[in-house]
């Protein structure tokens, strides 16, 4: 399948966005669409036997619709015409408002003043004032009201639309009522207008749109940020020993590049020479600056602070890791939560329903006023006018709309700021709702780089050891064997060569070595390939293991050789994190292949109560699977490939950034630090942006509920208070700012302290 991303313009509300979909998802060759309001954007699969244009196809579907729709342009790009637009709508509010006062003191501060002709003089005026406010500065509305109307749908616009028409058709007549003999008896005999209603409705929607547009613009603030990190050029060395600028996107892997104090790392790499102090901040959230010195990885984004780096690429642009972190951000915009699906089928009918309920109100106003309000001091017709305005202009499918994905756009921006790399709104959602959190043990609970403390040979001497087990874990990733590959590089570098290795799931790995066979694991796996073992190994197995330390036996043929002695230290943020945890009502488990003893030690140390050892990979996934049919919602933390499968079936995956590959893929969080601490925040952000959402869609769906009677007057029999158009406008308006704000505060979210 073809993924595409395409920029929308155009889209107002909750409505557009369901328009949008509807459309696109008619075209055969489309399989899914996702649409992201806040964000104007996009995304679109098409299915495999999609042909060449399809894009096309989608392009000029999408316009037909009514809106703009076209290929994405440069962040930056996009950037500069949003504030453009924002500036020049801050001038067409301030114009709108500014023609709406003379229209507020005609209607409603000054007193008759004379007639032109027949006409009442004041009323003329302010149809002259009014008029301008109706055509200049509501066009937008009405060209996107007939729009939505001519693709058979209706959006926001279009109650806007009808409002501020109904509003000016009807004070019109009320008007120039008098200039003809034919003019019916109900508007002779009418008093109030309601050009300040129609003026102010298109004022106060347009303060409430700029309102939201600048919202929104803060909203992807964080994005942006991480967009801005990338430097558009980099030092590269050339032969001679002088540097030349080039763009980034012409650097290739295996360049030698040189960085300066203050400049920003352009490009992933290896640090060949030189020291210097690098902040990671942006990337990590770490708050300390890193001494980076030869050998050491630096990433695009982070700045040099003193000294000068020279560099060795690893990575094209697109393949740095602020690039996956952008990329990963940027899906998860884009992504939509089961119940934003239920809100888009209510945006569906939620306007015509609107227009429906707005129409029977002013009938009922219309034919019942003089018995449910005699002493309203208002014509029938006057208060069905006024009820019909209103009713439509303040319903409120944009706080819909916005609800669900502004939210989603802070919380996962404040998350990559922190180093949290949310893949998906689902991610989000069961992060809210977990009940269990089940750790690996290494590279997760511990720091993950064990180090060999101890050799004890057999029958062998040192290089024949160290090289049987560094040729035999020579593919591994696990942390383990990058103990053995560091101490084997400090004795020698010559290495045998093994073939046939493969993996015996929780206990080691196994091999030939010229026709021999050769293995590296667990005292379990020696039991099985080797003749006699020593009568206290297994004493000493397990004595070392409740010390934390990990024995690897190497065996040749039926022969013991020897063992490798490695510990790994615990990180000190775990503890404070499973505390954390626990608080929170949490229950962890850690879930490891490691012995029975070592675990239990770890285990232990950090306050973990439920200790699972020896459990192969397989294993791992089924425990999980044993928990979700409890009816627990499970979130895996692990690092490595014994964890894939266990991630996937989880309900939420969180793996560490400097984990296996395989991992990082099976995941849907991804924590660029490598610390428990992270994965507990990252709960905690699941939480606090699920909390947002609900609180947004909660006060959109009230707010509609509450403020659609009040505009139909279903107080005013008990009260005598009829809501004002211009009123309704600005209820509407300050609706979708709110929920925008809302999420806004999303902005201020922050680790706990304890947990840094």
């Amino acid at each position: 399948m073809t993924e595409l991303t395409l920029r929308i313009t155009g889209m107002t509300c909750a409505s557009c966005v369901a328009s949008v979909e509807s459309v696109v998802s008619s075209l055969e060759d489309v399989a899914s669409i996702s649409v992201n309001l806040p964000m104007e954007r996009a995304r679109i699969v098409l299915n495999t036997s999609a042909t060449t244009n399809g894009k096309e196809q989608c392009i000029e579907a999408i316009n037909k619709a009514g809106f703009k729709a076209s290929d994405m342009i440069p962040a930056r790009a996009v950037r500069e015409l949003q504030q453009k637009e924002l500036k020049q709508q801050a001038i067409k509010v301030a114009i709108a408002f500014v023609l709406c006062l003379p229209v507020f003191f005609l209607s409603m501060v000054m007193d008759d003043f004379g007639t032109y002709g027949e006409v009442n003089a004041r009323l003329l005026f302010a149809f002259l004032a009014a008029l301008p406010v109706y055509i200049w500065s509501g066009a937008e509305f009405h060209r996107n009201a007939w729009a939505s109307l001519r693709r058979g749908t209706a959006n926001m616009d279009v109650l806007v639309h009808l409002g501020t028409t109904v509003a000016m058709l009807w004070s019109t007549a009320v008007t120039f009522a008098p200039l003809s003999k034919a003019s019916p008896n109900l508007i002779l005999e009418a008093s109030h207008v309601f050009f300040d209603g129609a003026a102010f409705i298109i004022a106060f929607v347009l303060l409430g749109n700029y309102l939201e547009r600048a919202s929104k613009l803060k909203a992807t603030d964080a994005v942006h940020h991480l967009m801005e990190m990338q430097p558009n050029e980099a030092w590269v060395v050339q032969g001679s020993g002088g540097t030349e600028a080039q763009l980034v996107e012409n650097i290739e892997r295996n360049t030698l590049i040189k960085i300066l104090a203050g400049e920003t790392v352009p490009l992933d790499g290896i640090v060949e020479e030189n020291t210097a102090l690098v902040d990671e901040s942006s990337m990590t959230g770490e708050s300390y600056p890193v001494r980076k010195s030869e050998g050491a990885e630096v990433v695009a984004g982070t700045v040099v602070l003193d000294g000068t780096l020279y560099v060795r690429t690893t990575a094209l642009v697109d393949d740095t890791m602020l690039a996956r972190v952008i990329q990963l951000v940027d899906e998860a915009q884009l992504g939509k939560a089961p119940i934003q699906r239920l809100v888009d089928r209510v945006a569906r009918v939620f306007v015509p329903l609107v227009v429906v309920a707005a129409i029977g109100a002013a009938l009922i106003w219309w034919m019942f006023a003089d018995s449910l309000a005699p002493n309203s001091g208002m014509e029938p017709i006057e208060m069905a006018v006024m009820v019909l305005v209103s009713t439509l202009v303040i319903a409120c499918p944009c706080a819909l709309g916005l609800a669900t994905p502004t939210a989603l756009v802070v919380g996962t921006g404040r998350g990559a700021a922190y180093g949290l790399l949310i893949k998906g709104i689902e991610a989000l959602e069961q992060a809210h709702a977990t009940s269990v959190v089940v750790l690996d043990k290494t590279g997760t609970i511990t720091a993950g780089s064990p180090r060999v403390s101890h050799i004890e040979l057999l029958d062998s001497e040192v290089r024949e050891l160290l090289g049987i087990a560094s040729a035999l874990e020579q593919e591994s990733t696990h942390p383990l064997a990058k103990a053995v590959h560091t101490s084997w590089s400090n004795v020698t570098d010559k290495r045998p060569t093994v073939t046939d290795v493969r993996t015996v799931p929780g206990q080691g790995l196994v091999g030939a070595l010229d026709g021999e066979p050769v293995a590296i694991g667990t005292y379990e796996l020696m039991e099985a390939l080797v003749n006699k073992l020593p009568e206290d190994l297994e004493e000493r197995v397990v004595q070392r293991a409740k010390r934390g330390v990990t024995l690897m036996l190497v065996s040749k043929g039926q022969r013991l050789l020897g063992w490798i002695e490695a510990s790994d230290r615990i990180r000190e943020t775990s503890a404070p994190a499973i505390k954390r945890l626990k608080q929170s009502g949490i229950s962890v488990i850690m879930l490891t292949g490691d012995r029975k003893e070592t675990a239990q030690t770890v285990g232990e140390s950090v306050g973990i109560d439920t200790i699972i050892a020896g459990v192969k990979p397989d294993e791992k996934a089924a425990y999980i699977k044993e928990l979700q049919e409890k009816k627990e919602v499970v979130a895996m933390v692990g690092d490595g490939i014994n964890d894939a499968a266990a991630l996937t079936i989880s309900d939420v995956g969180l793996a560490m950034g400097a984990g296996s590959q395989i991992a990082l893929e099976s995941a849907d969080i991804v924590l660029v630090r490598n610390d428990l601490a992270d994965a507990v925040a990252a709960l905690d952000l699941g939480r606090a942006t699920m909390t947002r959402i609900r609180t947004n869609l909660g006060w959109a769906f009230v707010y509609n509920l509450i403020g659609i009677p009040l505009a139909m007057g279903l107080l005013f029999p008990w009260t005598g208070w009829l809501l004002p158009p211009a009123f309704a406008a600005a209820a509407m308006s300050l609706s979708s700012v709110s929920v925008v704000g809302n999420s806004l505060v999303l902005r201020w979210w922050q680790p706990s302290s304890v947990l840094r």
